[in-house]
């Protein structure tokens, strides 16, 4: 016998044997296992430093992979678009490493793979960022080909030509797909055309038609200066990188000419209720999206805020879910969520239901979002909280997660201790919190309800619950016309 075959058969004689003398205690399997506690969020410490330009330096060492993240983030997102000039922050976003420095698209993605690097670039809501992935021992070398992406793009005209078709594009292929349909009619029934949160992000067909070279180099004159940047370094690495940072940003000046942090005005609350029905013959499925302004990152109801959305549509386990799936089986599954800007925000829920059947969604979403607003049973709360604090720590798992997390704290000017706190402040929240955040979140009687679908099957049942002001749309009154691409 062998001594593996020996270990083998030791092995299964000790599983085997009779529970009387050992120890091996049997499952309890009368019901689920119970969630432990919740873990305390202990991040390493934020290292704030500046760079002789006077661009502020955020670096927070996370030891455990050799890597390194370093994110630029800057002041330019789609609220500075001007008027007119819709998807500018986005295209020139976009467009940032599609030659710079004197190299073109193709050669600087090479030198990029050659370090092991990645460089993305990416225009939200808020912000415009610059990421550098790479590993740490490549640092210094990968360093100056960020700093060109970011600082000294070249804006070649037929890569901006190429970018314009491809949005294009995009744009013909949204008007078929009713969840877009129904975002850009949710967005813009909710914040209306007079804010920039009411408009698309990425533009419309006459915005990105008038985009010009001139335009996207203005933009990055103004925006991409040192006055609205923050360096954002997340990895490997200690103070000892500074002077890698100082020699690839140092020497960005500001120019004569830099543009105001833009001014976003608080949206108007939505004013009774009002449907949104835009008409999309012959589909199977009718998307519905409810929402009113919401809440922005300083809301002193934040944390309850978010274990009320746990509880009303952000699980799989929350009450939207369990009453138009489970009960109903009117969807594969519906939810809810607080979007949160600089400025405002947006409350949504939303599912995609079977034609027959909208009315009778309609109707469930509008009885639930009564019911949050009353206090809920202690158990529900219980689990709502346990299940939004739990989940926590897995969102600073990776450096990545981590520089997000970051990034986020410098777009928003989230308070020194936000995300340690996160964790004992939502297990905090009891029944008379999370009603007093649904109570200034949520309202069934002042909200915008979109309806695309097959106007001919839902138009009558929809009328027949009186819920208010009804209007019929065309896919082009919300999409506008139509691109013609070349």
């Amino acid at each position: 016998m062998t001594a593996r075959v020996a270990r083998a058969l030791f092995l299964l004689t000790v599983l085997l044997a009779p529970a009387g003398g050992t120890v091996f205690a049997q499952a309890d399997r009368s019901g689920p296992p119970a969630p432990g506690p919740a873990r305390p969020l202990t991040l390493p410490p934020i290292e704030r430093h500046a760079l002789s330009n006077g661009v502020p330096v955020l670096l927070v060492g996370v030891h455990e992979v050799p890597v390194v993240e370093v994110v630029l983030v800057l002041a330019a997102g789609a609220t500075a678009d001007p008027a007119g000039r819709e998807g500018l922050a986005h295209a020139t976003a976009e467009m940032l490493d599609e030659g710079a420095g004197g190299m073109d698209a193709l050669a600087l993605a090479d030198a990029v793979d050659f370090l092991g690097a990645r460089v993305e670039t990416a225009s939200g809501w808020d912000a415009s960022t610059v990421r550098l992935r790479v590993p740490v021992a490549r640092l210094g070398d990968a360093l100056p080909l960020m700093a060109d992406v970011a600082l000294r793009p070249d804006f070649p005209e037929k890569e901006l030509e190429r970018l314009r078709k491809e949005a294009l594009t995009a744009l013909l292929q949204a008007r078929d797909q009713p969840r877009s349909i129904a975002a850009r009619a949710l967005d813009e029934g909710v914040f209306t055309r007079e804010s920039r949160l009411g408009r698309p992000q990425t533009g419309d067909v006459a915005s990105l038609a008038a985009l010009s070279i001139a335009d996207l180099r203005g933009f990055h004159d103004t925006r991409y200066t040192p006055a609205h940047a923050t360096l954002v370094v997340v990895g490997d690495v200690t103070a000892e990188a500074l002077p890698l940072l100082e020699k690839a940003f140092g020497g960005w000046t500001a120019p004569e000419e830099t543009a105001p942090a833009p001014d976003v005005s608080l949206p108007p609350q939505v004013k009774g209720r009002w449907v949104r029905l835009v008409d999309k013959p012959g589909s199977a499925q009718s998307a519905i999206r409810l929402g009113r302004v919401g809440p922005s990152w300083d809301d002193p109801r934040y944390h309850a805020g978010e274990v009320m959305n746990t509880l009303l549509g952000g699980s799989f386990t929350s009450r939207l879910n369990d009453n138009l799936r489970e009960q109903h089986g009117y969807t594969y599954g519906a939810g809810s969520a607080l979007r949160r800007y600089r400025v405002g925000g947006l409350f949504m829920a939303g599912a995609d239901v079977q034609t027959d059947k909208t009315a009778e969604a309609v109707t469930e979403f509008l009885k639930e979002l009564e019911r949050i607003r009353t206090p809920a049973p202690p158990g529900e709360v219980e689990r709502a909280r346990s299940y939004t604090a739990l989940g926590y720590a897995e969102e600073f798992e990776t450096t990545s997660q981590v520089a997000r997390r970051i990034v986020e704290k410098v777009v928003y000017d989230l308070p020194d201790g936000f995300f340690e706190e996160y964790v004992p402040k939502t297990l905090a929240v009891d029944a008379p919190a999370l009603q007093a955040a649904a109570r200034a979140s949520v309202d069934p009687e002042s909200v915008v309800i979109v309806v695309v679908g097959d106007r001919s099957k839902v138009e009558a049942p929809l009328r027949a619950l009186g819920l208010g002001k009804l209007e019929v749309l065309t896919v082009e009154d919300v999409m506008g016309p139509a691109p013609h691409i070349e």
